[in-house]
């Protein structure tokens, strides 16, 4: 497959009034062209820098890329100038927001909105744009879009906001979709129907898809492989199924644990004990070892190299060195386990 970004021991700090948050400590990923990928990690781990990091969006002043590189197509974009990020953001890499509510601008209408994009990228004129529009609106599933395209933000329900969000996004036929949390403001029908939409868009457009999600259920349906953060760092990547049915890191297994089971004789769920580390005096040894039931000092003291569990399945953690004890996954961390 055909490479279209990959980023190289990434790290991006925050300066604070209480000193550095080393938000992503040296993050290496790959996204090929046509493929979804999911980062999955709980609030904090450092998911949504780490594609800010892409967008070249992290805050002014505090936010910056300290070492590694983002290449998209041969040119790396930690170096790149802001006037050649202008002609990448929404033309080559498009970003859909949490809260539909927030990105778009209640000023405008709907239609000056997905235009904007169009005519700056595309040179396309004014009646081309809105036409285009038109027909985006149509591709993501809006009734009556030659109607609704003069139509406001407040004007649409939660669900059709986010689908004009994603109209915007895919205006000028990005080669790289990061939707980051798309589907956390919505209620579980409306989120069904969004990760469908970004679905068939993905068939028809050929998009590579960035996930961003804490919802495994929604990697589940969407994503092809799945890279697992935990404390700025990647713990464990590799394809859905292997994830979700031969994970290796403890991190993992407690991420799956947790999930909600239908088919579970308990009414209560597991969770994780403890809390993250702190980013300002990040852990020198596995960050999750702090947590982790099955810790060694060797967690403590050194981080782990990611062992190849096959061509596509990498983690980071001493268990699976050959000298460790054998210890095998909860029956709750692997699907379908619990019973």
């Amino acid at each position: 497959m055909e490479k279209l970004l990959e980023l190289e021991n990434l790290h991006v700090s925050f300066q604070t009034y209480g000193g550095e948050v080393k938000a992503v400590r040296g993050v290496s990923l790959s996204l090929d062209k046509g493929e979804s990928l999911a980062i999955v990690g709980e609030s904090g781990s450092g998911k949504s820098v780490t594609s800010k990091a892409v967008m070249r969006l992290l805050p002014n002043k505090i936010g910056s890329i300290k070492e590694g590189a983002i290449r998209f197509q041969g040119k790396d974009l930690a170096k790149a100038s802001e006037r050649e990020m202008e002609k990448i953001r929404g033309a080559e890499i498009s970003m859909i927001f949490q809260d539909p509510m927030t990105s778009l601008n209640p000023t405008m209408t709907i239609g000056k909105q997905i235009m904007e994009g169009l005519r700056k990228h595309q040179n396309m004129s004014k009646s081309e744009a809105k036409e285009r529009s038109i027909n985006l609106l149509k591709l993501v599933g809006i009734p009556n879009p030659e109607l609704r395209v003069d139509e406001y933000p407040h004007q649409f329900s939660g669900g059709m906001r986010q689908r004009v969000v994603i109209a915007i996004a895919l205006a000028c036929n990005p080669k790289v979709l990061i939707a980051d949390e798309p589907t956390t403001a919505l209620d579980v029908t409306i989120q069904a129907q969004i990760l469908d939409l970004m679905r068939d868009l993905q068939d028809k457009t050929g998009t590579a898809i960035i996930l961003i999600t804490h919802d495994l259920g929604v990697v589940a349906n969407l994503a092809q492989r799945v890279a697992v953060m935990y404390g700025g760092m990647i713990v464990e990547t590799g394809t859905v199924d292997e994830i979700f049915y031969k994970p290796k890191h403890p991190y993992t297994w407690g991420l799956l644990a947790s999930m909600p089971k239908l088919n579970a004789d308990s009414k209560e769920l597991l969770a994780i004990p403890g809390t993250p580390p702190d980013l300002m005096n990040p852990p020198k040894g596995c960050p999750f070892a702090a947590r982790c039931p099955y810790a060694m000092e060797v967690c403590l003291e050194h981080m782990p190299e990611a062992t190849n569990v096959s061509s596509s399945h990498k983690a980071a953690c001493w268990l699976l060195d050959e000298r460790a004890p054998k210890v095998e996954p909860p029956e709750a961390a692997v699907v379908g386990g619990a019973r």
